[in-house]
């Protein structure tokens, strides 16, 4: 799409919410390191350009302007929110979840206030639960049983012989694992907080059988080095409630070497997590946005749920390998071995008990 003024589209006032960027001092994330981050995220138009306006929708669209900066080299989680010119206002169109919306409004706002722009006009619009639902309902699946492993790291999990079948922002294939099928799906999209949940109700009613989750969490105990251990758990903290499902893994993978257990914290958004955010949490174990959703939704639809995660990053303590930086090699060739020993541990789970 060129430069070129549109007639914007408009949304209820009352539907229309203001961002405002969070105090920068008081993050978890160094500001050098937090603002490397927003970067990286950040669409280009809004780093290149001033804006009367920017506003923040729930929309998959892939034929408006795509980010220059969406990830290369990688089959799944590359793409960005995408964005609509018109004249001085710009609409960025992100995939329609509440807390992914909420998400990038944070980011967007904060990129503009850490660059010294103004950022009284960037607002947002939480999006309808049924236009998310629609779009969870996209995925379609032919299951019967099947172990849906999803997430990230995917290209390494999968068989490398195997053949990914494309559909609406997903592609999936399927291998037979110690007698039992397994779907590996993978999105292209990010399944930010409550989208992760819908996908694993649709999932369930598409007849999967038990969910395992592969990704990332953030560390809250500072003595874990990030990209050295993994995470597991089937308790996670949704709001200040406490949330648990029953695990597919059980007590399997928190037996195996270099796998720390606990209580996991379920965050909207990485910029909400400053420092009195960590010391309100600090007994706890993990943080990410997807992990309660996801073992909510299992449990709400009676289906086993297990996530294992590599611990990417610490807001307890500040390392060298952190969110800012993930793109770098060798925090790329430490996730290749976490992701190798994932693989594996899976696949003894499966020998002990295919079902």
């Amino acid at each position: 799409m060129s430069l070129l003024s549109n007639v914007a589209p408009t949304a209820p006032p009352s539907s229309v919410l203001h961002a405002s960027p969070i105090v920068v001092d008081g993050h978890t994330m160094a500001p050098d390191r937090l603002l490397r981050y927003l970067q990286i995220k950040v669409h280009h138009l809004i780093q290149d350009h001033d804006w009367d306006s920017v506003h923040i929708v729930g929309g998959y669209d892939r034929e408006a302007v795509i980010s220059t900066h969406e990830k290369t080299g990688k089959l799944f989680n590359f793409e960005r929110p995408t964005a609509e010119v018109h004249g001085r206002r710009l609409v960025v169109k992100a995939f329609p979840g509440a807390d992914y919306v909420h998400h990038y409004a944070l980011i967007i706002a904060t990129y503009l206030f850490m660059t010294e722009k103004p950022v009284d006009a960037v607002t947002y619009e939480v999006p309808d639960p049924a236009v998310s639902l629609e779009a969870a309902g996209k995925l379609d699946l032919d299951l019967d049983g099947d172990l849906v492993i999803v997430g990230w790291g995917l290209a390494h999990l999968a068989p490398p012989d195997g053949v990914w079948t494309y559909g609406h922002g997903y592609a999936w294939q399927r291998a037979k694992i110690h007698g039992r099928w397994v779907v590996y799906l993978g999105f292209l999209h990010s399944i930010w907080g409550d989208v992760a949940g819908r996908v694993v109700t649709r999932l369930a009613k598409l007849g999967a059988r038990d969910v395992v989750y592969v990704g990332k969490v953030g560390a809250l105990n500072p003595d874990i080095e990030p990209n050295t251990r993994l995470a597991t758990g089937n308790t996670s903290l949704v709001d200040g409630d406490v949330v648990t499902w029953t695990d597919f893994f059980g007590d399997f993978a928190s037996a195996q070497p270099g796998v720390h257990t606990g209580v996991h914290v379920t965050s909207p958004s990485i910029l909400l997590e400053n420092r009195d955010w960590l010391t309100e949490h600090a007994e706890h174990a993990f943080v990410d946005p997807e992990i309660g959703p996801m073992g909510a939704a299992a449990h709400r639809t009676g289906i086993d749920f297990g996530y294992l995660h590599v611990i990417s990053n610490n807001l307890a303590r500040h390392y060298p390998a952190d969110l800012s930086n993930e793109r770098h090699n060798d925090v790329i060739q430490r996730r290749t071995v976490l992701i190798r020993r994932i693989q594996a541990v899976i696949a003894r789970r499966l020998a002990v008990r295919p079902t």
